[in-house]
């Protein structure tokens, strides 16, 4: 038996994201919309249907036209929302820029995406974003032709302005959002998702939660990201649910507060924000028990913790999510009703009008069941380009219509998958190769740990040695020496971690997803290995 595997194929939905929104707002336009608890708004479907026409239209006002691009630089709010849907209403292009970005990443985004207009808050607790736009400006060229602060005078300006928008006949295949690859291995890369691309994969995953629109999605993961604006904000549109942003930038109280307050069914996050709520001194105060299910994704999912998701929140139905940018963003996802050890230990099968198999990634060969290859994927979800970039494009989509994730990966006889890593993350000590996720998955059974990660440093011996930062539950300690005992006899001599640090944080992104790459320039800088890394390979 040969790793491949096609979801069913059912009926996909064939309009645009503008055409969707009018129909289920006409379906019940009383019903709630969108709970913004940090911005203390609640709208219904026939009030967000008014904010959403007020923005196209001042969006027109502006000058933006079918085509062009638009930035959206904010942590979670209201505003994101309207802008979503009001731009995909005027055949404009959606830009997602990440909140992180800072002067040097924001000038690159500028200049590449060649967006028109911005809209941004003028500053947060963490940074001044309209002083780093200006710096930005004046490091490169750029498009903008209009920068708007949300909040203020500026956009209120931009709505009382307004011109009704003539966009004309809109395509379902047009290019309607572009969202940067978070850049946790090297430059980011513009995605070019389209109406039928995210329409489709936000149908698909409510589908596999067995959403109806009595369910309310509390969602703490950053609208900027394609789990947020994917499958949280236009999932919520598709099936006419309940969308609730508990804070800005994620705040493990808030989205405790918010499922008890706001009675919320389903919540998503990401491994770390899962672990932040659970370990929280104030966990117990709060009821969840109004929650069925949920989606845990962005980065692999150590089992351990899922099962606690499932026992101590009370979240009986909670699934795992796989999938990347270039994919809509799921590629698999686990049922909510799968047996409890299949929701644990894999990412579920491939979702309906969806291709996946593992291939040999050097003969391109599909592999046998059970043994490790390249994840590819097929068929509506995958993106339509990288913006500008057709080489890397080629590179990642065959001929074939293949998607090369670049993920390892296994499938079961019964068509679930496990991923085991990444190929480039793939650590070669002595020749014995190493799969960071592997030692990641043992290492969370240590009743101490809360958090870990592992990553290879070059030796200048051996090539590579396993190196694990670890964080602890709050008030424990361990040792290193403590730590390789209880690997001892447990796991592979080679693979017990040689370096050790325990830290109180990991270096990552906006989103949740851990640097990996920039704990290893830390530790070779730390340690003296730069002479072991300068070593050249073939």
């Amino acid at each position: 038996m040969k790793s491949y595997s096609a979801g069913p194929n059912i009926a996909l939905i064939e309009m645009t994201i503008g055409a969707k929104f009018d129909e289920v707002v006409a379906k019940d336009p009383g019903k709630e919309a969108v709970v913004s608890r940090h911005q203390n708004l609640r709208l219904t479907f026939r009030q967000l249907h008014r904010e959403v026409e007020r923005t196209a239209a001042g969006l027109w006002g502006l000058g933006i036209r079918p085509g062009d691009r638009v930035g959206m630089w904010a942590s979670s709010c209201v505003e994101w929302v309207y802008l979503q849907i009001a731009t995909a209403r005027i055949g404009a292009i959606l830009v997602n820029v990440n909140p992180a970005y800072r002067a040097h990443d924001l000038a690159y985004i500028l200049d590449r995406s060649e967006m028109k207009a911005i809209f941004l808050y003028e500053k947060d607790a963490r940074v001044n974003y309209a002083k780093v736009l200006e710096e930005a400006c004046g490091r490169g060229s750029h498009s903008l032709t209009a920068s708007v602060l949300l909040g203020t005078h500026q956009w209120e300006a931009m709505l009382e302005s307004g011109v009704t928008p003539d966009p004309g006949s809109l395509d379902k295949h047009d290019v309607v959002n572009i969202q940067y690859t978070s850049g946790t291995t090297g430059t980011p890369k513009g995605v070019l998702l389209t109406h039928h691309n995210i329409l489709n994969n936000a149908y698909l995953v409510g589908m596999g939660l067995k959403w109806t629109s009595a369910d309310k999605l509390c969602l703490p993961v950053p609208l900027y990201h394609c789990f947020g604006c994917v499958l949280g904000s236009l999932q919520c549109l598709v099936f006419g649910v309940t969308l609730v942003l508990p804070s800005g930038q994620f705040d493990p109280v808030a989205v405790l507060q918010a499922i008890d307050e706001e009675r919320c069914t389903t919540v998503y996050g990401v491994p770390t924000m899962f672990i932040a709520e659970l370990n929280h001194p104030e966990f117990s105060s709060f009821d969840t028990s109004c929650l069925r299910t949920g989606i845990m994704a962005g980065s692999p999912c150590p089992v351990e913790l899922m099962k606690q998701v499932v026992s101590d929140m009370h979240c009986k139905e909670m699934t795992i999510a796989y999938g990347q940018t270039e994919a809509s963003p799921a590629i698999t996802q686990s049922m909510n009703d799968d047996p409890l050890d299949v929701r644990t230990a894999t990412v579920g099968r491939a979702m309906p009008c969806t291709e996946v198999k593992i291939v040999d990634p050097d003969s391109g060969e599909t592999c046998d069941v059970g043994t490790q290859g390249e994840l590819l994927t097929r068929g509506y979800l995958v993106m339509k380009a990288y913006d500008k970039d057709p080489g890397t494009t080629a590179n990642t989509v065959d001929d074939d219509g293949w998607l090369h994730t670049g993920d390892l990966a296994t499938m079961r006889e019964d068509g679930n998958f496990r991923i085991t890593g990444r190929a480039k993350e793939m650590i070669i000590r002595g020749g014995e190769n190493i799969y960071p996720r592997e030692i990641e998955e043992f290492l969370h059974r240590h009743p101490q740990i809360a958090d870990v990660y592992v990553v290879g440093v070059p030796d200048e011996r051996l090539g590579e040695r396993a190196l694990a930062w670890i964080k602890l539950h709050e008030g424990e300690s361990l040792t290193d020496q403590g730590l390789k005992d209880f690997c001892s006899g447990q796991i592979a001599h080679f693979k017990v971690p040689e370096y050790i640090r325990f830290v109180e944080e990991f270096p990552m992104t906006v989103t949740g997803k851990v640097q990996k790459f920039v704990m290893r320039e830390r530790e070779i800088a730390l340690r003296g290995l730069s002479k072991a890394a300068a070593v050249e390979t073939g």
